[in-house]
């Protein structure tokens, strides 16, 4: 009894073990391979699946979503031989599991390599500026090389980016160097072309103001010589409206006498010859009656007009001897002066 039981027990394990190996489930975006004595069979698809135990063997399961590897910086040597490390990641997906599984013994490190020895390539044939400035067109050289050499391995390469372009140390500071130049060279133009724009503005600026300046000297000027201009010629026109007689000149001439006189610097002062003729004409006239009009009528208001008048005259007349006065006063040490100096000299 013992024993039948023993070896019920174990056929029970054996038979649900059995039916463990014969029951498979894929997860989603998962496929499995299964070789039927030591043969492709089929691909498990996700879900519920049968195999037969110990005839079927069911590989490890195979990602189909798009993966991102990211490689370790390579060395890559550019046209104008200067080593460069480049960093790349690639983007991919599996299409075909049996092609991944049985075209290619390791895709991803397939992959990997088929990526440096295309940079390198790619690389190869550009120059470091070049190679720093064409991310795009290397990104497209690469994937363009990849997708045609992955296809057959049931893989797809849907995007091969550059994640970094290390330039050797020296070149970093050659360029950094080259960097600071280029933007010190840039704020000494701005500098100079600002200067160069105040220096424009403040000339036009002086440019305007001299003419604006020039402008109002102009009108000035010539509003100054209008109104001489008018002034002479309505003087002129009085003079010869009224037609002065030598008299009144010769009295003008006396009242100016004064005033040349009055100078600080004036010790020694010329009485012109006509100064005696000019006095005893102004005597005369004032000694004389001044005619009468003959359209005037006798009336209290033209005499008194008249006695103002001779006062007038005799006011002047006493002010031009005074000032004939103080000249010949004047000139008395000088003329003593010059007498003394002259019988010095004879002596």
């Amino acid at each position: 009894m013992s024993t039948l039981l023993l070896a019920g027990l174990v056929l029970a394990i054996f038979a649900a073990f059995t039916v463990l190996r014969a029951v498979r489930i894929v997860p989603q975006a998962r496929a499995r391979n299964v070789e039927r004595l030591g043969r492709y069979q089929r691909t498990l698809t996700p879900g519920l699946n049968f195999v037969i135990p110990y005839v079927d063997r069911v590989y490890p399961a195979i990602d189909l979503r798009e993966q991102v590897v990211s490689f370790q910086p390579q060395p890559v040597i550019t046209e104008d031989n200067l080593v460069v490390q480049i960093d790349t990641v690639l983007y991919f997906q599996v299409t075909d599991p049996r092609s991944a599984a049985y075209e290619i013994a390791s895709f991803l490190q397939a992959v990997e390599q088929l990526t440096v020895t295309t940079l390198r390539n790619v690389v190869g044939s550009m120059d470091l500026e070049k190679t720093l400035t064409s991310r795009d067109t290397i990104n497209n050289q690469l994937r363009g090389v990849l997708d045609d050499a992955t296809g057959k391995w049931g893989l797809r390469v849907n995007r091969v980016e550059i994640k970094a372009i290390d330039p050797p140390q020296s070149i970093k500071e050659a360029m950094e160097k080259q960097m600071r130049a280029e933007r010190d060279k840039r704020a000494a133009i701005l500098t100079a072309e600002g200067q160069r724009q105040s220096q424009i503005l403040t000339a036009e600026g002086d440019k305007q103001a001299a003419v604006l300046r020039a402008e109002g000297h102009r009108a000035a000027t010539i509003l100054e010589a209008e109104g001489q201009s008018r002034a002479i010629d309505q003087v002129f026109q009085a003079v010869h409206r009224n037609d002065p007689d030598p008299k009144l000149l010769a009295y003008q001439y006396l009242q100016m006498l004064p005033q040349l006189a009055q100078g600080p610097g004036n010790t020694f002062w010329v009485i012109p010859s006509e100064v005696t003729t000019a006095l005893h004409d102004v005597s005369k006239a004032f000694s004389e009656a001044l005619p009468r009009s003959a359209a005037a009528e006798p009336d209290n208001s033209v005499e008194a007009a008249t006695a103002q008048a001779e006062k007038d005259v005799a006011q002047a007349s006493e002010a031009a001897a005074l000032a004939v006065a103080d000249a010949a006063d004047a000139a008395e040490p000088v003329a003593a002066r010059s007498a003394l100096q002259s019988e010095l000299a004879g002596r």
